[in-house]
Protein backbone atom coordinates (compact mmCIF):
# COMPACT_ATOMS: atom_id res chain seq x y z
CA UNK A 1 0.00 0.00 0.00
CA UNK A 2 1.04 3.70 -0.90
CA UNK A 3 2.71 5.26 2.31
CA UNK A 4 -0.39 8.34 1.67
CA UNK A 5 0.20 9.71 5.81
CA UNK A 6 3.74 10.03 5.32
CA UNK A 7 3.51 11.93 1.65
CA UNK A 8 0.61 13.92 3.31
CA UNK A 9 2.94 14.35 6.69
CA UNK A 10 5.50 15.44 4.06
CA UNK A 11 3.81 17.96 2.18
CA UNK A 12 2.11 19.35 5.32
CA UNK A 13 6.15 20.16 6.68
CA UNK A 14 7.73 21.03 3.74
CA UNK A 15 4.95 23.94 3.01
CA UNK A 16 6.94 25.56 5.25
CA UNK A 17 10.40 25.18 4.91
CA UNK A 18 12.32 27.57 2.19
CA UNK A 19 11.28 27.91 -1.12
CA UNK A 20 13.93 27.02 -3.90
CA UNK A 21 15.02 26.67 -7.31
CA UNK A 22 14.32 24.25 -9.88
CA UNK A 23 17.96 23.24 -9.95
CA UNK A 24 18.57 23.16 -5.77
CA UNK A 25 18.96 19.70 -4.09
CA UNK A 26 16.22 18.49 -1.87
CA UNK A 27 17.54 16.67 0.99
CA UNK A 28 14.70 15.14 3.75
CA UNK A 29 15.27 12.64 6.42
CA UNK A 30 13.32 9.27 6.50
CA UNK A 31 13.30 6.05 8.19
CA UNK A 32 12.52 2.34 7.45
CA UNK A 33 9.32 1.69 8.54
CA UNK A 34 7.38 -1.79 9.78
CA UNK A 35 5.43 -0.98 6.30
CA UNK A 36 8.50 -0.60 4.47
CA UNK A 37 10.17 -3.98 4.80
CA UNK A 38 10.85 -7.24 3.63
CA UNK A 39 11.26 -11.02 4.56
CA UNK A 40 14.78 -9.92 5.17
CA UNK A 41 13.53 -6.82 7.51
CA UNK A 42 15.05 -4.12 4.89
CA UNK A 43 13.89 -1.79 3.11
CA UNK A 44 12.29 -3.57 -0.36
CA UNK A 45 13.50 -2.72 -3.48
CA UNK A 46 10.34 -1.73 -4.85
CA UNK A 47 9.85 0.80 -2.08
CA UNK A 48 12.90 2.52 -2.62
CA UNK A 49 11.45 3.75 -5.83
CA UNK A 50 7.93 4.82 -3.82
CA UNK A 51 10.43 6.76 -1.41
CA UNK A 52 12.05 8.66 -4.09
CA UNK A 53 8.78 9.46 -5.02
CA UNK A 54 8.60 11.83 -1.69
CA UNK A 55 11.83 13.48 -3.04
CA UNK A 56 10.36 14.88 -6.49
CA UNK A 57 7.28 15.98 -4.64
CA UNK A 58 9.65 18.12 -2.00
CA UNK A 59 11.05 19.51 -5.35
CA UNK A 60 7.92 20.15 -7.12
CA UNK A 61 6.27 21.67 -3.60
CA UNK A 62 9.25 23.69 -2.91
CA UNK A 63 9.85 24.79 -6.40
CA UNK A 64 5.94 26.03 -6.76
CA UNK A 65 5.27 23.47 -9.25
CA UNK A 66 2.59 21.64 -6.99
CA UNK A 67 0.25 24.73 -6.85
CA UNK A 68 0.65 25.04 -10.07
CA UNK A 69 0.11 20.98 -10.72
CA UNK A 70 -2.99 21.76 -8.86
CA UNK A 71 -4.55 24.59 -10.33
CA UNK A 72 -3.83 23.75 -13.76
CA UNK A 73 -4.79 19.79 -13.15
CA UNK A 74 -1.59 18.64 -14.48
CA UNK A 75 -0.22 15.48 -13.20
CA UNK A 76 3.56 14.25 -12.78
CA UNK A 77 4.72 11.18 -14.59
CA UNK A 78 7.96 9.02 -13.86
CA UNK A 79 9.08 7.66 -18.04
CA UNK A 80 11.82 5.96 -16.96
CA UNK A 81 13.75 4.86 -13.83
CA UNK A 82 17.59 3.20 -13.31
CA UNK A 83 18.63 2.66 -9.92
CA UNK A 84 21.68 1.23 -8.29
CA UNK A 85 21.82 -0.73 -4.99
CA UNK A 86 24.36 -0.83 -3.36
CA UNK A 87 24.04 -1.41 0.69
CA UNK A 88 21.09 -2.12 2.33
CA UNK A 89 18.76 -0.01 4.66
CA UNK A 90 17.20 -2.19 7.67
CA UNK A 91 14.31 -1.47 9.63
CA UNK A 92 14.49 1.63 11.19
CA UNK A 93 17.05 2.73 10.21
CA UNK A 94 16.84 6.83 9.65
CA UNK A 95 18.40 7.82 5.92
CA UNK A 96 18.48 11.00 4.05
CA UNK A 97 17.33 11.35 0.51
CA UNK A 98 18.79 13.65 -1.83
CA UNK A 99 16.94 15.08 -4.44
CA UNK A 100 18.25 17.42 -7.57
CA UNK A 101 16.66 17.94 -11.10
CA UNK A 102 20.25 17.40 -12.89
CA UNK A 103 19.25 18.70 -16.54
CA UNK A 104 16.01 18.41 -19.01
CA UNK A 105 15.38 18.58 -22.46
CA UNK A 106 12.40 19.26 -24.32
CA UNK A 107 10.12 17.62 -22.55
CA UNK A 108 11.83 15.78 -19.88
CA UNK A 109 13.30 16.55 -16.37
CA UNK A 110 16.27 13.91 -15.27
CA UNK A 111 16.54 13.52 -11.34
CA UNK A 112 19.22 11.97 -9.53
CA UNK A 113 18.37 10.88 -6.25
CA UNK A 114 20.53 9.53 -3.42
CA UNK A 115 19.22 7.23 -0.26
CA UNK A 116 22.54 8.64 2.06
CA UNK A 117 23.32 7.01 5.85
CA UNK A 118 26.30 8.13 7.45
CA UNK A 119 27.52 9.83 4.60
CA UNK A 120 27.27 6.37 2.10
CA UNK A 121 25.09 5.95 -0.70
CA UNK A 122 22.56 2.45 -0.48
CA UNK A 123 21.22 3.20 -3.18
CA UNK A 124 21.46 6.37 -6.02
CA UNK A 125 18.93 6.64 -9.60
CA UNK A 126 18.53 8.49 -12.25
CA UNK A 127 14.77 9.15 -12.98
CA UNK A 128 13.10 10.57 -16.23
CA UNK A 129 9.88 12.60 -15.46
CA UNK A 130 7.41 14.57 -17.37
CA UNK A 131 4.48 16.80 -16.27
CA UNK A 132 1.60 15.64 -17.95
CA UNK A 133 -1.93 17.75 -19.14
CA UNK A 134 -5.13 15.73 -20.51
CA UNK A 135 -3.30 16.57 -23.91
CA UNK A 136 0.14 14.83 -23.15
CA UNK A 137 3.37 15.75 -22.14
CA UNK A 138 3.94 19.61 -21.73
CA UNK A 139 6.64 20.70 -22.54
CA UNK A 140 9.54 21.48 -20.15
CA UNK A 141 9.54 25.45 -20.82
CA UNK A 142 5.93 25.56 -20.37
CA UNK A 143 6.46 24.01 -16.81
CA UNK A 144 9.73 26.46 -16.11
CA UNK A 145 7.44 29.59 -17.18
CA UNK A 146 4.52 28.36 -15.13
CA UNK A 147 6.59 28.66 -11.87
CA UNK A 148 8.53 31.69 -12.83
CA UNK A 149 12.07 30.02 -13.03
CA UNK A 150 15.02 31.64 -15.08
CA UNK A 151 17.40 29.32 -13.77
CA UNK A 152 19.44 27.72 -16.24
CA UNK A 153 19.47 24.48 -15.89
CA UNK A 154 23.19 22.79 -16.67
CA UNK A 155 22.75 20.96 -20.47
CA UNK A 156 21.71 16.91 -20.08
CA UNK A 157 25.15 15.57 -18.62
CA UNK A 158 26.79 13.23 -21.23
CA UNK A 159 25.73 9.64 -19.27
CA UNK A 160 22.66 10.39 -18.94
CA UNK A 161 21.90 11.14 -23.04
CA UNK A 162 23.42 7.89 -23.02
CA UNK A 163 21.24 5.99 -20.55
CA UNK A 164 18.16 7.86 -22.21
CA UNK A 165 19.45 6.40 -26.25
CA UNK A 166 19.56 3.28 -24.72
CA UNK A 167 16.29 3.29 -22.97
CA UNK A 168 14.77 4.39 -26.74
CA UNK A 169 16.71 1.48 -28.50
CA UNK A 170 15.07 -1.25 -25.79
CA UNK A 171 12.06 -3.07 -28.05
CA UNK A 172 7.93 -2.47 -26.20
CA UNK A 173 7.17 -6.21 -27.16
Amino acid sequence: MYPYLRLIKLLAVNRSREAFTINSESVIKLRVCLMDIDPFLELNNGRYLTMMDFGRFDVAVRTGLWKVIKNKKWGLAVAGASVRFRHRLKLFQQYELHSQVIGYDDKWFYFHQKMIRNGRIHASALIRAAITSKDGIVKTEEVLKSINSREILPEVPEWVKAWAKADELRPWV
